[in-house]
């Protein structure tokens, strides 16, 4: 089934309640690789319960970790004539991701979630589609947490008729050499920690559907390279101060393998921290504008 414009802006996903814990927030910690020195004491809170401290992208993976349907809370529905679109998954590439907190995340805690397709626009047939989706997160008093967007290339899906300008355009990083530029060595078997926090897709773990999806061995997820972004923020720009981060972002452009080596370069200009990443060794930009924003 094809993408239907303008009814795929429509689309709503049924409110969830989810609740997550100290050893979530942990786990995902440990998946973006902090906590590899036990005795580095500014990391030990990340993923330690005493003391504990949330990593902001943690907000990605937390939402998979105990999730039900939000008692008395189904989608909306459509209007009278909408036709539902159903975008081919086999063909699509995660593209952009970002997540804004209006607030610092707690250690534990339930919220609801909902989820809309904010944005769809036309490459054209045979080039793809960029659709954007938007979750929020409200909690138990009601108020907005946090909002996650999330940008997807459906290579299957051009052609459909939508708009083919008017897609916000991405953070600019600015044109001078980076203030810092620093390495973050990722473990051969990154992966398959990081795919316990709830993505178990083969490809970051199987030689063999690696390989039927066109690369040498697995790969290490998108929004893994995502939080080692954010953990070079933390670590080199704001000395490891999580509540600091109101929003990071950042368009996805090649992909990591475990046990590379990512050079993540920064800059810093007020409250806006720019950065790219990229592998040295490959000759491969892996994130390109990069934006964090800071309180």
């Amino acid at each position: 089934m094809p993408i239907y414009y303008p009814d795929i802006l429509d689309q709503r996903t049924a409110a969830r309640s989810i609740t997550y814990g100290d050893k979530d927030v942990m786990l995902y910690a440990l998946g973006i690789g902090l906590g590899a020195d036990p005795m580095n004491e500014k990391e030990l809170p990340f993923v330690y319960e005493r003391d504990l401290k949330v990593v902001p992208t943690a907000a990605t993976v937390l939402a998979a970790a105990n999730s039900r349907p939000a008692e008395g809370r189904p989608a909306p529905a459509p209007p009278p004539g909408h036709r539902p679109s159903q975008i081919n998954y086999l063909m699509m590439v995660h593209g952009e991701q970002k997540v804004e907190l209006h607030k610092p995340l707690p250690t534990f805690g339930t919220f609801v979630t909902e989820g809309r397709t904010v944005g769809a626009w036309d490459k054209g047939a045979g080039k793809g589609a960029v659709v954007v989706q938007e979750t929020t997160w409200t909690d138990e008093k009601g108020e907005l947490a946090a909002t996650l967007t999330g940008s997807m290339f459906a290579r299957g899906d051009g052609g459909f008729g939508g708009p083919t300008e008017g897609q916000p355009e991405p953070h600019q990083v600015p044109t001078r050499a980076p203030d810092l530029s620093v390495d973050i060595a990722t473990r051969p078997d990154q992966a398959l920690l990081y795919r316990l926090n709830g993505d178990r897709n083969p490809l970051h773990s199987d030689p063999q559907s690696a390989k039927m999806s066109g690369f040498p061995r697995p790969i290490l997820h998108g929004l893994c390279t995502y939080g080692i972004t954010c953990r070079a923020v933390l670590q080199h720009v704001l000395d490891y101060d999580a509540a600091q981060i109101r929003s990071h972002q950042v368009r996805f452009s090649a992909p990591v393998f475990p046990g590379d080596t990512i050079t993540v370069d920064l800059w810093k200009d007020g409250k806006n921290v720019s950065f790219e990443a990229r592998v040295k060794e490959r000759n491969a930009t892996v994130i390109r504008n990069g934006l964090t924003v800071l309180r």
